[in-house]
């Protein structure tokens, strides 16, 4: 239940009141202090306890104008709703409570800049800051059109259940490697600087074979080709996978103007150590197309409409699943059945 803060009353001592008091036993006069702060001053909003500050929060330019900041989860009673970015003392980013990275764009080149990051839970509470973490915005280039050479000779080795560690060699370039962006297939994971030539990737399921390829970046924003693959396979855990599948999923049809059907479905997105923002979606035992949400993915409920033909009577059995913060697909959620011309199931 969202709590909602009392409006603080301020209260005027006449001399009346002030002699009254002084001639209270001293007892009295505290008791009735903290009475009146009970009612007073206190609010339904301090019942509970605020986020702590997020910890391992790190920053390293992205280009000439962005710099990455990554940080890790916050747990917190009830949830974490928001984390908020602050460049010096002003909020920059907002993201979700599931995403722990972020790229702050539109910065100044050659420029040193701080940020910290602070954590809101779902009842409206915000945490204290971080520690306060530095990157430096390389120069600018003019028309550059080159790209860092690919990284070579990658190599990993897995930490236990959740983590893997990768290592490669530097790229050059011919204005300097800023950073580089690691890869689980097709999709980006996590990002360190251009000096470094090394990294731990966590947040991965347990017995799942991950492949990783990395990619250097230069400030012009110029991504080198891919590393070669490098393939491995988490330890086993206690995870089954049974909570990466997309939850409550439904699915009807309705014609639209045009006279053509169209299939409509809403799920609730799995919970993830991050933000989910594509989707694939299975028509008949087919994939029939990816959704990848632009600005802010759902949380709580999502909602895609698709088209389907202009046949009524046709039925269509429809499924889908979530690619997951590290890269890989999760399950299927349940299938459904509908028919064209029908109200839907």
């Amino acid at each position: 239940m969202r709590r909602v803060r009392a409006t603080p009353v301020l209260l005027r001592a006449t001399p009346n009141l002030l002699r009254a008091a002084l001639a209270l036993p001293r007892t009295a006069v505290v008791c009735a202090a903290l009475l009146l702060l009970a009612s007073c001053g206190m609010t339904d909003e301090e019942d509970g306890h605020a986020p702590g500050a997020p910890a391992g929060v790190t920053a390293a330019a992205g280009s000439a104008t962005s710099v990455h900041v990554m940080w890790d989860a916050v747990t917190a009673d009830p949830g974490i709703g928001t984390y908020e970015i602050y460049r010096g003392t002003t909020k920059v980013k907002e993201v979700a409570g599931s995403e722990h990275m972020v790229d702050v764009t539109r910065l100044r080149p050659a420029t040193l800049y701080t940020f910290t990051v602070r954590a809101r839970d779902t009842d409206g509470r915000l945490g204290p800051r971080s520690r306060t973490v530095q990157a430096r915005t390389p120069v600018a280039v003019a028309a550059d059109h080159s790209a860092p050479t690919r990284p070579l000779t990658p190599q990993g080795r897995v930490i236990g259940s959740r983590a893997v560690q990768l290592s490669w060699g530097g790229s050059t370039d011919d204005r300097g490697v800023v950073s580089y962006d690691i890869y689980q297939g097709g999709a980006k994971i996590h990002s360190v600087g251009g000096a470094q030539t090394a990294t731990v990737v966590t947040g991965l399921r347990p017995s799942t074979r991950y492949s990783f390829t990395v990619r250097a970046r230069d400030a012009a924003d110029n991504l080198s080709p891919a590393s070669t693959a490098v393939p491995l396979t988490t330890a086993p855990g206690n995870d089954d996978g049974s909570g990466t599948a997309p939850t409550d999923f439904r699915a009807s049809t309705h014609r639209g103007d045009d006279g053509a059907y169209y299939i409509d479905l809403s799920w609730v997105p799995p919970r993830t150590d991050g933000v989910v923002t594509e989707y694939q979606i299975q028509l008949d035992g087919q994939a029939a197309t990816s959704l990848v949400w632009g600005g802010t993915p759902p949380r709580d409920h999502a909602k895609y409409s698709f088209y389907t033909g202009r046949d009524t009577g046709v039925s269509h059995r429809v499924r889908l699943r979530a690619r997951l913060p590290d890269g890989t697909w999760g399950g299927f959620s349940a299938e459904r059945t509908v028919t064209t011309g029908d109200a839907g199931a």
